[in-house]
């Protein structure tokens, strides 16, 4: 799943990444971004929705729950209850293993909505690896890898069947 893929920079890489298997879902809050990315991508499937609505979008679908999150979202913007929402919204779609990424630009780090997203991200992940700073990417920007997510506090584990 990929949120705000916006005109599709990261769809781009997916796209390469999947190499036609696996199921890419794109879910964009802005129609004429989205209408743009579905021609651009005919094998993405392209929903125009908030990311809030994550549960519906995939319902709509016939999915439970994804394996990949690729975020583009603009976190900086949103403010600490829309920030809290949308990590809720991911954990809830997310399986046991299944791992979110999202980036921040490097100039904004320590600003407090950049911040306020870090704990966030912690207290929604039970891991949350950040990469080096990516110099080529203007402006300069990082990586978060989230792992394990957490509903409620407690990290999700997938249950294996019995006798294992």
């Amino acid at each position: 799943m990929e949120l705000g893929p916006g005109t599709g920079t990261f769809t781009e890489v997916i796209q390469r990444r999947l190499a036609g298997s696996g199921r890419h879902i794109a879910v964009e809050i802005n129609a004429r971004f989205a209408g743009r990315l579905a021609a651009r991508h005919p094998s993405v499937d392209v929903a125009i929705a908030d990311a809030t609505a994550l549960r519906t979008v995939l319902a709509q679908r016939g999915v439970d729950r994804v394996d990949v999150v690729v975020s583009g979202l603009p976190w900086a913007a949103f403010d600490e209850r829309s920030q809290r929402s949308v990590l809720s919204e991911v954990v809830a779609v997310m399986e046991p293993d299944a791992v979110f990424t999202t980036f921040a630009y490097v100039h904004v780090r320590w600003a407090p909505p950049a911040r306020r997203l870090l704990r966030a991200l912690r207290s929604h992940f039970d891991e949350v690896v950040i990469s080096r700073t990516v110099w080529a990417n203007v402006p300069p920007a990082l990586v978060y890898f989230c792992r394990r997510p957490k509903v409620s506090g407690q990290v999700l584990r997938r249950s294996l069947p019995a006798g294992r």
